[in-house]
């Protein structure tokens, strides 16, 4: 097995636990932390992409490797971005989950619906 055929797969795997922990974890940290390993698990491909052609003799793109760069710097401002939000959620509701259609105040004996 070559080297870019388990680089491949290494890429295949994060993706897909990228995409499983985005859909069935609820809770906003969590999916932003998914969202960054789907993130490296792209930037993998593409890293493999630019391995494959080289390998098959082609010149050195230097597109992929720039696009990763330009990634790893959007994911990065992406994520500040995301967690700055998540904080300030925080600081507002004293929670990081996200309640749907349930009041956080309203006891069990409350009467509001």
């Amino acid at each position: 097995m070559s080297e870019t055929i388990v680089f491949g797969l290494c890429a295949a795997v994060v993706i897909g636990l990228g995409l499983y922990g985005a859909i069935v974890d609820p809770r906003p940290l969590r999916k932003i932390l998914a969202f960054n390993l789907l993130g490296s698990g792209v930037f993998l491909v593409f890293g493999v992409v630019a391995r494959r052609g080289a390998a098959a003799g082609f010149p050195g793109d230097p597109v992929p490797q720039a696009l990763v760069i330009t990634g790893i710097v959007v994911a990065f401002s992406a994520t500040a971005l995301a967690l700055a939000l998540l904080l300030r959620y925080f600081d507002a509701t004293g929670s990081t989950t996200l309640h749907e259609g349930v009041a956080e105040d309203a006891g069990p004996d409350s009467t509001e619906p």
